[in-house]
């Protein structure tokens, strides 16, 4: 079995843990706000709204709290923007992680390529996770975030920088659950795959780079 990619990034948020869409959902029923609505926030002026400045590091907890109510207060609508970041833990995918394990034993280049409002804890589980990752790149350090094409190009940097060769973009497979931030890799010349149900996501990986990482799904 042979593959075209010798690398892989992987998005973490959706793709090693779970996406969380699903908390979102569940609060906005709880709240009983509209379905959607927190996407929504998201979406809208994507490059300057209060969570795009939030994974820049650009505001702290308090000032994304105070921005992001009141974005949704001019839509119409009063939420609890602590309630939002609290849906952000989501839990480990197994298989994902096994699948990680059994490409960095194989000697793959591997990094994790995170948006995400704060450097990420380096203890506990989250630690050992972060280990498996040759480099790890999160938007609260690097300023940029994705959809940004800087921050691949720094992902490809650290990771080259990691493993003492140069990792091109044409050599990586690509992981993310949302179709936007797909679209820059995919112009460098990644290979992306989008994660909707993890063990389709695998197979997929599984051609990409030619190890068939199927069979931690089932042991």
């Amino acid at each position: 079995m042979s593959g075209v990619a010798t690398a892989v990034v992987f998005d973490l948020g959706g793709v090693i843990t779970e996406s969380p869409m699903t908390a979102f959902t569940a609060y906005e029923a709880e709240a009983g706000l509209p379905e959607g609505l927190i996407v929504r926030l998201n979406s809208t002026d994507p490059d300057t709204n209060a969570w795009a400045r939030f994974e820049r590091n650009e505001l702290d907890a308090a000032g994304f709290t105070d921005a992001f109510e009141a974005e949704a207060l001019a839509a119409g609508h009063r939420l609890d923007a602590g309630r939002v970041l609290a849906a952000l833990a989501g839990e480990v995918r197994p298989a994902m992680v096994a699948a990680v394990r059994r490409l960095r034993t194989a000697g793959l280049p591997l990094a994790l390529l995170s948006n995400n409002v704060a450097p990420m804890e380096r203890s506990g589980r989250l630690g050992e996770l972060l280990e498996l990752f040759d480099a790890v790149v999160e938007s609260s350090v690097e300023g940029v975030r994705k959809p940004e094409p800087e921050i691949y190009r720094r992902a490809l940097t650290r990771l080259s920088e990691a493993v003492g060769r140069e990792v091109r973009a044409s050599d990586c497979a690509y992981l993310d659950d949302l179709g936007i931030n797909l679209k820059p890799a995919r112009a460098m010349g990644m290979h992306t795959v989008k994660v909707v149900d993890p063990t389709a996501a695998l197979a997929e990986l599984s051609a990409l780079v030619g190890i068939d990482l199927l069979d931690e799904v089932a042991s």
